[in-house]
């Protein structure tokens, strides 16, 4: 065989060995390929199982706290590996502006700087829309100088929580490292925020209608029905710790005279001027105050004596009696009668203390009105 010959064959076998090592590469990619896909249909599943899991916890409890850390704990756990942090904010219906109401964390003592968010979650919010950042340093959106991260963040996706075109609030993943994000991951998230939106509207309407069922719809102050159920569990609490509260009973003088004479429109506004000016004198104390019927007030003093609860009425009542009111052009005086009794001094049952009180406000009365007695 000339050396001609010998080298051409040399050639197509090392063309064929090129061939081969071609059609192995090939193999071997679309065996990898395959396996991907395997686990990311494996992962998805498993997402979307979780996701399923997250909405009937969210059904259970339509409460707002249940809510959120039911969501902000399947994104940490599911995109966040439990890794970085998770952030949930929720948006003002009057002024649309933003505030942390959850967070998971991988480092349970970081302090979160941006409690209002930051530039990147005005982006979210202005856009309406899903935001993956996987390069901080290397995103040209986005001005560097005006982040004040901590710890440093070197990637991040966040997604608005939207129902009905109404902007509700924010969800988002960080990391300090880059590229720590997919687009999956995206998508994933903006599902979690879709359905949240949903859940987040209702938690909000089922606590409005919830207030509403436990405040007085002319004062803002507590029912009377809720009021007896936070006095009872304070009668327990105090009872357990071995502490003293109060309770107060007001009921405003010749209520009937300011009806009579300018309306009952005026009767209101003498309701609601009282109502303001008891909670904001008695905010001090941590009040429980209720509208206990008609003109009729009752406070609770959590961790007051009797004695020092006489002291704090005796100054709500000459608050009061500074009061000046405008009724149909009349600037009008208002007083009240207070009754006080004291727990464990006067009574250890809820039923017993009120009644002592009321004793209390009606011997006020007997004695001319605007005055301050206290259960003997």
């Amino acid at each position: 065989m000339s050396f001609l010959k010998y080298n051409e064959k040399v050639n197509k076998i090392y063309l064929k060995n090129l061939d081969l090592s071609e059609e192995d590469n090939i193999i071997r990619q679309e065996i990898f390929r395959q396996g991907a896909i395997g686990f990311s249909l494996d992962e998805k599943k498993e997402r979307y199982m979780e996701l399923n899991a997250m909405v009937e916890g969210i059904n259970r409890d339509l409460s707002l706290e249940a809510m959120t850390d039911k969501i902000s704990e399947t994104a940490f756990r599911l995109i966040g590996r439990r890794k970085g942090n998770c952030i949930l904010y929720l948006a003002d219906d009057r002024t649309q502006k933003i505030s942390i109401v959850k967070t998971k964390k991988e480092d349970p003592g970081l302090v979160i700087k941006a409690k209002e968010g930051d530039i990147f979650d005005t982006w979210v919010s202005r856009h309406a829309s899903p935001l993956l950042v996987e390069d901080i340093k290397k995103d040209f959106r986005f001005d560097l100088g005006k982040i004040d991260a901590q710890p440093a963040i070197g990637s991040l996706i966040s997604a608005p929580f939207i129902s009905a075109h109404r902007f509700l609030g924010i969800l988002r993943l960080e990391h300090p490292q880059p590229g720590f994000y997919s687009l999956d991951d995206l998508r994933f998230l903006s599902t979690i925020c879709d359905t949240g939106a949903v859940a987040l509207e209702n938690s909000q309407l089922f606590q409005r209608t919830q207030e509403l069922a436990i405040h007085d719809e002319l004062t803002g102050l507590y029912t009377k029905g809720y009021f007896m159920e936070r006095l009872k569990e304070e009668l327990k609490r105090s009872q357990r710790q071995g502490r003293v509260f109060s309770l107060l009973m007001l009921d405003i003088d010749l209520f009937k005279k300011y009806n009579d004479k300018f309306g009952h429109t005026a009767g209101d506004m003498v309701l609601r001027a009282l109502s303001a000016n008891t909670s904001g004198f008695l905010g001090q104390t941590s009040p429980v105050v209720c509208r206990f019927g008609g003109e009729e007030f009752c406070a609770i003093l959590p961790g007051i004596d009797k004695e020092g609860a006489c002291r704090v009425a005796e100054d709500l009542r000459r608050k009061i009696e500074e009061i000046k009111i405008n009724l149909r052009r009349q600037e009008s005086a208002v007083t009240v009668s207070i009754g006080v009794s004291g727990f464990p001094e006067d009574a250890q049952d809820a039923e017993v203390l009120i009644i002592k009180a009321d004793r209390a406000m009606y011997e006020a009365k007997q004695e001319g009105r605007n005055k301050v007695f206290c259960a003997k």
